[in-house]
């Protein structure tokens, strides 16, 4: 049987161990085979699991994330089939969770066969003995008796995949299902748990001979006392029966996990026939003594291939049902039933199959032993556990079942402010525990507030990490806890860190959460601290809106020729460099020297979480920054900026000013807005101007997350242009759901309608602004939403951009001949919840 384990010296094609192997040293053009050999399969399960429009899409995401995952050296090493189809499925379950608000987990490690994907209605068969047995054993072996016996293909057609003759091919699969027989006799054998039966020394003797008899390698002279045992013992006959098709129950046990509700599809698409067909005729083919003692084991199997049957029954793809919303409150937890009366003593089955117990084992071979050659070792004589029967089963509480999410809202960069989102999720059926989230910071990251450290007594949190979340520091870590999660919820804790100018790079956050102490969830960042990006400033989720609003405070003098033109967005002078800017004044105040106006449209029955005020001009600034803010129906009062950057262009100093005018905004809502007399300077190729940006919850808002991210953290402000940087990047990871429509905003300063060349970017395509000239190769063409008595604000650009959004994205600030300085930049996309 040595050529199983050798490859096959005319093969011209890499085994897919091989290709792995090549992908796991970096070499990437190896993907490329895998993909060719594996997308038929992909294909054909996909189809069956959701619409053949929508199939495609499905194959290219599971590819990818199963690329993703041998990039990082993780996933199969040789049973890269199985991997796959576990990807295709969650993949489809993964959309149906989204169109249902479900938290779904980013981690790719989900993925890994060694834990495939199952949904609830599937567990009873995770737990089932054939699964754990299948699961112990090598990978090569799982792998060979996947395409032989779940997909029936011939050892011909498996050897290229494994790099193996077909003789090589049928001995591994022989040696394999041997091992599968051992480890399945393995299962029934006693542990030390007290309450369980002993075995007489007769069940012992027969099963060390079980694996044997079942494939009729034992003597006529052993075979017959193993015979006889086998006819007065129940315990005995139901596991030689249940040995004698386990290899044919693979495909209807071990198939669902992977496959789900298409494994008689898949199947049938993969084998050309009917998936039961095989399974009855190896059944009529076996003797009629082994068929005698078979029947007498149908009962224990009949729930498990019911199951099967149920499962596989039909081709439409699981439809999504209606959960709970994310800030629903939270049920009470269900009460235990009273103990039903002990119903009248019945008479014991004719046959008591062994019931498996619910902690699954794992096998791993003796030290020194070769899995590939080496069958699994034969049991030892040890009694067989039975489980006491209870008349009065405890009413069963529904499980929960955590997902968690964690990253960096925007980008966490050296010396400046930030923030860590951590979204905790219930998939189960039930009430979760009291939550406990350990997030692991960054080295150089630390919980922004007061003393950290071991003495949290004294800390004080800058910001409420929302959402019922607690939150304190410890040694290493920030630990928050909150109320238990009902069944189909979301919740998310905003965790505001500083960043350190030393900090590490490259060190991701990470987060393992807790129920109760049990029901472990773990999830690690994409990104620790960058070397680029725009920190948060403000970050939420939930039925919410990002509102933008703003206005130039110079103009072109009206009574010079063109300048009239120039306003109307019309001419070829829209350039604040062609024109000595003067002040505009439209308040018709004599207690103001320049004022503009602006509408700020937030949704119905708003409710104002955060709003930020932004201004900027070409001026030292040095002393207070100050802005006159006179809100709907109230007067002017002075803004004092709580941060301030500093910068220069082309045109001189330049800076950028913030303050959070939250309470105002909520104290005046939506309207008509003025700004006033900020420190500017007029003359040519000078401007000046103000920007709201406002994020308000409304019950008509799409469900989505939304983020606020800016360079006012930054000691120096970022500009753009010739002679200066060209790009900014601005990771925007979050924990969005990938690929769905959402919005970005920006407000950038000192841009130019006449000079192209400005673009912003997502991801590397161009985005489309919905004002202004909409010309994605000059975006910045002074253009500001809400400006009033302007079309053209010369200078100012406060703009939306649609955009179809992904996880881990980046927008980029690009710039030819312009120059020009980001200031804000916004992210509202669909958010699982």
């Amino acid at each position: 049987m040595s050529d199983a384990a050798s490859p096959d010296p005319s093969a011209t094609e890499a085994s897919d161990a091989a290709l792995m192997s090549r992908i796991h040293a970096g070499d990437m053009s190896a993907y490329a085979e895998l993909y060719e050999r594996h997308l038929a399969a992909a294909r054909t399960l996909a189809r069956h699991l959701i619409g053949a429009d929508a199939a495609e899409d499905v194959v290219q995401d599971a590819f990818a994330k199963v690329l993703d995952m041998l990039r990082r050296g993780g996933g199969p090493r040789s049973g890269f089939r199985p991997y796959l189809l576990t990807a295709v499925r969650r993949t489809v379950y993964d959309r149906y969770r989204g169109e249902r608000r479900l938290q779904s987990t980013d981690q790719i490690e989900m993925y890994d066969p060694g834990v495939p994907f199952v949904d609830p209605a599937l567990e009873g068969l995770e737990r089932s003995m054939i699964v754990r047995a299948f699961r112990s054993l090598p990978e090569r072996w799982q792998t060979v008796l996947w395409h032989t016996e779940i997909e029936g293909a011939r050892p011909a057609e498996v050897a290229p995949l494994l790099g193996l003759t077909p003789n090589g091919v049928a001995a591994l699969a022989y040696r394999a299902r041997e091992g599968l027989r051992q480890a399945y006799l393995q299962m029934h054998l006693p542990t030390t748990d007290p309450a369980a039966a002993p075995l007489d020394e007769e069940c012992r003797a027969t099963l060390d001979k079980m694996g044997s008899y079942v494939r009729g390698g034992l003597s006529r002279r052993e075979s017959r006392p193993v015979g006889r045992h086998l006819d007065d013992c129940e315990r005995c006959k139901a596991i030689y029966a249940e040995l004698t098709v386990i290899n044919s129950a693979l495909r209807d046990v071990i198939g669902p996990l992977f496959l789900g509700a298409a494994t008689t599809a898949y199947v049938g698409a993969a084998k050309g026939g009917s998936v039961f067909g095989g399974v009855l005729g190896r059944w009529r083919r076996l003797p009629k003594r082994r068929q005698a003692l078979g029947a007498g084991a149908a009962a224990a199997l009949a729930a498990l291939v019911g199951l099967a049957l149920v499962l596989m029954s039909g081709s439409e793809p699981i439809q999504p049902t209606p959960r709970p919303p994310a800030h629903s409150p939270s049920p009470a937890p269900p009460q235990s039933a009273p103990d039903p009366k002990p119903p009248a003593a019945q008479p014991p089955p004719a046959v008591t199959p062994p019931v498996p117990r619910d902690t699954p084992s794992s096998r791993s071979p003796a030290p020194g032993a070769d899995p590939e050659t080496d069958p699994a070792p034969e049991p030892g004589a040890h009694p067989v556990p039975t489980p006491s029967p209870s008349a009065n089963p405890p009413a069963v509480q529904p499980p929960a079942r955590l997902t968690v999410r964690i990253g960096a809202v925007g980008a966490l960069v050296r010396d400046q402010p930030g923030i860590v989102a951590i979204s905790v999720g219930n998939d189960g059926a039930g009430l979760s525990g009291d939550l406990v989230a350990d997030v692991a910071l960054p080295p150089g990251v630390t919980y922004a507030g007061g003393p950290t450290g071991r003495d949290a007594a004294l800390f004080t949190k800058r910001h409420a990490p929302g959402d019922g979340w607690h939150c304190r520091p410890g040694a290493s870590r920030v630990r928050c806890t909150r109320a238990p999660l009902p069944p189909g919820a979301v919740t998310t804790a905003y965790l505001h860190v500083d960043v350190d100018a030393a900090a590490p790079y490259d060190t991701p956050p990470a987060a393992t959460v807790t129920s109760d102490g049990e029901d472990a969830a773990e999830a690690r960042a994409p990104h620790g601290v960058m070397r680029d990006g725009l920190p948060a400033r403000f970050a939420a989720d939930g039925n919410l809106r990002v509102v933008h609003a703003g206005n130039a405070l110079l103009t072109c003098e009206h009574s010079r020729s063109g300048c009239r033109r120039a306003v109307r967005r019309e001419g070829e002078r829209r350039d604040n460099d062609r024109w000595r800017m003067r002040r505009l004044d439209r308040d018709g105040s004599n207690a103001t020297r320049t004022s503009s106006a602006a509408r700020v449209r937030l949704p119905r029955r708003p409710e104002v979480l955060w709003a930020g005020l932004y201004w900027s001009a070409t001026a030292r600034a040095d002393g207070p920054v100050t802005l006159e803010l006179r809100p709907p129906g109230g007067s002017y009062r002075t803004i004092r900026a709580t941060e301030v950057s500093r910068g220069r262009l082309p045109s001189g100093p330049v800076y950028q000013a913030f303050a959070d005018v939250t309470s105002l905004v909520r104290q005046y809502g939506g309207g008509v807005w003025w700004g006033a007399d900020p420190p500017l300077r007029t003359g040519v190729a000078r401007y000046a101007g103000w920007a709201l940006v406002v994020v308000a919850a409304s019950p008509d808002a799409p469900h989505q997350q939304a983020m606020v991210l800016d360079t006012l953290g930054a000691r120096r402000a970022p500009a753009l242009g010739p002679g200066l940087r060209r790009r900014l990047d601005a990771p925007v990871g979050g924990l969005f759901t990938g690929a769905r429509p959402g919005r970005v905003g920006a407000v950038t300063w000192e841009g130019d309608a006449d000079l192209p060349g400005d673009r912003l970017l997502l991801d590397g395509r161009p985005l489309v602004p919905t004002s202004g000239d909409r010309d994605p190769r000059n975006v910045l063409d002074g253009s500001a939403d809400g400006a009033i008595d302007s079309e053209l604000s010369f200078g100012i650009d406060v703009d939306v951009f649609p955009a179809f959004l992904r996880r881990a994205g980046t927008v980029a600030f690009t710039t030819g001949r312009d120059a020009c300085l980001p200031g804000v930049l916004t992210v509202a996309g669909p958010f699982p919840g």
